[in-house]
């Protein structure tokens, strides 16, 4: 991607639709007069009367338990130094986002316009009354020390300043891990820190509390080794200042069991690399650019356990695994302060994830055939879903038995169980489908890629790395929008309709004239149906000289499917085609099936579009339970529609039991899981959340879609094509570039799920 493109792209992604990433939304009803006489006048008076009563009933009567304050004044950006407060704030409100999605916690962000210490406290203490916990962000050291310190003593909520303590924890467990498979004595190991900013210094003093000693520890900085004998040094250099006769960071490497890298790329070289002690652990956690690259560190030395903070390579060191998760136990105990002790319990908690079981989900979205315990896989992976639910009981342990916690936790079970319902907040699924996508790039061709949306989603997906395009379509057109939006890149054009394509016209013409030669097609129609981009992608999907494709962008959803079912055809065992919504809605994601193809299903036809979207659901890593929906339950009537679904939940219990699946259920009673309990125990569905939904017809499942579409503004992946012998995915007419770009996602890693299952 171009200079210019990216640029483009990032500023219109901050300004459009409406700027910025983050907004306050009514967690009330204000519907009517009545719900606004509760929310403000008079109603009002009565919880600022009990909070005056007791400052404590805060937390009772307002957000405040769930709000963080990310607080900065721009000295420090990552990557952009001291650009200002009102310049930092898009990144702030970056980090409330991160917040919102891993943890489900509220964010005000804050710019305050002041370098003064003594200012920037004062300031931070006058509106703490307004926050449960406060982020600190990219405050320039020595004053983030300072200012962290001071905030931590004055005031009686939450404080940290990520920057320091984030990377710290982080790279902690990731380093507790490393030691432990090298089997070497943490006590003994030689480290070297090449940094000295907070980052840096923080990190260290966290490995001292593992049980690094400072004697072994040699600290660089710009000017080389931090030593006794230097000048001018900060108090926190100081603590960190050697008397070893060391002078460079090429001399302190020689002999060191450890590299901690928070400086700046390409610092460290092969040869320096070589001189490390056997099983070396290297940390190279510079950004962008690592202070050696992962490829050419892992080809000098094959014993070494290298981590870096980009997510392209194992071990990753990401901040996104910490803060989120320690805030949200920290909350959920109202603890008065993150200590030492809440620190180490989320580098323990952090250490230990790594070495469990890892979820199957996991392995799907990294790509991996079994994450486990060792070398490329010291530390949790960010979209690790247990993280949500393993990481805040640490803290919040830690909290109540540092004494620190003002409200304990007593049902340790339900606190989990409520850290599970805030994992659905966020599209979560979209950004695991997008990561999936990336680990293994497959060819999709884009059939209408001379429409300006249509290329617009072809060129995210190769810029963003999840497939290679393959453009059909107008040439001329497509070249003339290529320049217009600066996609540059070298993919490959191709117009059916050419005399260039002659060849290949007239050679997928005679193969689908031999499987249509009996139903009414001669070999003449035959060719001349490869002039049509459709019938021309499904046979380069068909012969393998593509591995998937998307269309119907720009044409009836059924003139687009027609092409596809004559050439690509069904798949093995599939007697329907049948199509799927993935939609990510307030309760989490949820499919809904059939939405588009099947009008009046039989019993058995639904039984197989039930079985089709189970697999599904468990290709994205979810485990499917799956409700039949009516207007009846469980034989309440004795209408067509309502038998039928009867008897293919039979058919299904019968001859798969793998497959968790209940009804006939009205929606309500499929959905809540309280009324499910009350009035039919017997549901195979109890004490599990229903995330399948299968419709009794068309009618029902498309006008439900549609409406939590529009009303509930649930985002949609689909509709997903289900049954097709090769993966062809066919769009909604006029598709926003977004769900494009979903689709193309769905469509590669359909083709990586095939080639999977051939080896």
């Amino acid at each position: 991607m171009s200079e210019s493109r990216k640029r483009h792209e990032a500023l219109l992604y901050h300004a459009k639709p409406k700027p910025g990433k983050i907004a306050v939304v009514p967690t009330k009803k204000y519907a009517t007069q009545h719900d606004l006489s509760l929310a403000y006048s008079p109603g009002v008076a009565e919880p600022c009367l009990e909070i005056a009563k007791d400052k404590n009933n805060v937390y009772k009567y307002t957000a405040k338990g769930n709000l963080v304050a990310v607080i900065s004044n721009g000295t420090a950006v990552l990557g952009l130094g001291d650009i200002g407060p009102e310049a930092s704030k898009p990144v702030m409100e970056g980090k409330g986002l991160l917040f919102k999605i891993f943890a489900d916690i509220d964010v005000f962000d804050i710019e305050i316009d002041a370098t003064d210490v003594d200012k920037f406290v004062e300031t931070v203490k006058a509106i703490s009354p307004t926050f449960g916990g406060i982020n600190l962000e990219d405050i320039k050291a020595p004053e983030a020390f300072e200012i962290e310190r001071r905030l931590k003593e004055e005031l009686d909520i939450p404080v940290m300043h990520d920057d320091q303590h984030g990377t710290a924890i982080i790279s902690a467990a990731a380093l507790k891990n490393a030691v432990e498979i090298i089997e070497k004595d943490f006590s003994k190991i030689k480290i070297v820190v090449n940094g000295a900013g907070a980052a840096a210094i923080s990190c260290t003093r966290l490995y001292l509390r593992l049980g690094a000693k400072k004697e072994n520890i040699v600290m660089c900085d710009s000017k080389g080794v931090i030593r006794k004998d230097r000048d001018n040094l900060t108090s926190q250099k100081a603590e960190f200042a050697t008397d070893l006769d060391v002078h460079t960071l090429e001399e302190a490497m020689q002999n060191s069991d450890v590299f901690i890298g928070l400086s700046k790329g390409n610092v460290v070289s092969p040869e320096m690399l070589l001189s490390m002690a056997k099983d070396p652990v290297v940390f190279a956690m510079a950004n962008p650019e690592p202070e050696i690259s992962y490829d050419l560190a892992i080809a000098t030395r094959k014993d070494i356990i290298m981590a870096t903070g980009r997510s392209d390579h194992p071990n990753q060191v990401n901040n996104v695994l910490g803060f989120p998760f320690i805030f949200r136990g920290a909350l959920d105990v109202r603890a008065t302060k993150i200590n030492e002790e809440m620190k180490m319990a989320a580098v323990l908690a952090l250490a230990d994830l790594a070495k469990k079981s890892v979820p199957e989900q996991v392995n799907i979205v990294y790509d991996e055939v079994s994450l486990s315990f060792g070398k490329e896989y010291i530390i949790p992976k960010p979209f690790d879903p247990r993280l949500i639910y393993e990481i805040p009981p640490a803290i919040a342990k830690a909290a109540m038995e540092s004494g620190v916690a003002k409200e304990p936790i007593d049902d340790w079970d339900k606190y989990r169980e409520s850290l599970m319902d805030r994992s659905g907040t966020g599209s979560k699924e979209i950004r695991l489908l997008h990561n999936r996508a990336k680990r293994d790039p497959r060819t999709i061709v884009f059939a209408e890629a001379d429409h300006l949306d249509v290329l617009k989603a072809a060129q995210r997906v190769y810029e963003e790395g999840m497939g290679k395009p393959i453009l059909l379509g107008r040439k001329e057109v497509i070249l003339e929008l290529k320049e217009e939006l600066g996609f540059e890149a070298d993919v490959p054009i191709i117009d059916p309709k050419t005399d260039e394509e002659a060849e290949r016209r007239d050679r997928f013409g005679e193969i689908y004239w031999k499987t249509r030669q009996r139903k009414g097609i001669n070999l003449f129609q035959a060719k001349k149906l490869m002039r049509e981009r459709n019938y021309f992608a499904a046979m380069m999907v068909n012969e393998g000289e593509a591995d998937s494709l998307i269309t119907g962008y720009s044409r009836p959803y059924r003139t687009v499917v027609k092409p596809m079912m004559e050439l690509i055809g069904k798949d093995r065992g599939v007697t329907r085609i049948a199509a799927t919504n993935l939609m990510l809605t307030k309760q989490g994601p949820m499919f809904l099936a059939d939405t588009t193809i099947n009008i009046n299903p039989t019993a058995k036809d639904l039984a197989k579009i039930s079985q089709m979207t189970y697999q599904l659901a468990k290709m994205f890593g979810m485990k499917p339970n799956i409700a039949m929906l009516s207007f009846s339950n469980f034989g309440s009537s004795k209408s067509e529609s309502s038998k039928k679904i009867s008897e293919a939940v039979s058919y299904i219990h019968r001859n798969f039991p793998q497959v968790n699946i209940d009804g006939e259920l009205q929606a309500d009673f499929a959905l809540n899981p309280e009324m499910l309990a009350k009035e039919f125990p017997f549901s195979k569905l109890n004490g599990k959340k229903v995330n399948v939904l299968i419709f009794p017809n068309l009618e029902s499942a498309n006008i439900t879609y549609k409406l939590l579409k529009q009303v509930d503004e649930a985002e949609s992946v689909g509709p997903i094509i289900l049954g097709f012998r090769k993966p062809a995915h066919v769009l909604q007419l006029g598709a926003s570039v977004d769900e494009m770009v979903n689709m193309a996602a769905v469509a590669i890693v359909d083709a990586q799920q095939r080639l999977k299952r051939k080896k």
